[in-house]
């Protein structure tokens, strides 16, 4: 697995987990310690497409920070694999 694709499943497991622990505080609304862990995975997420985008470009095409564009730019799938050779 590349650092790409394991930072990719990081990001999606913690997006997930921030998800559940949204739904969770749905119906326990009271419940700080839910808050608490909600709002580090909140800042994880964020550090962690931060440290995404800049190594391997943007994760949607419309980020903020880029031209509609961008995404394009880089290279398709099919050109990072390595050659059989």
């Amino acid at each position: 697995m590349s650092r790409q694709e394991r930072m990719m499943r990081q990001l999606s497991s913690m997006k997930f987990a921030a998800w559940e622990l949204h739904i969770f505080l749905d119906t326990h609304p009271g419940n700080c310690e839910a808050a608490k862990k909600l709002e580090e995975y909140r800042k994880k997420i964020s550090e962690l497409t931060r440290e995404y985008e800049e190594a391997f470009g943007p994760i949607h095409e419309t980020h903020n920070d880029t031209s509609r564009w961008a995404w394009i730019s880089g290279p398709w799938p099919w050109e990072n694999e390595e050659d059989d050779d």
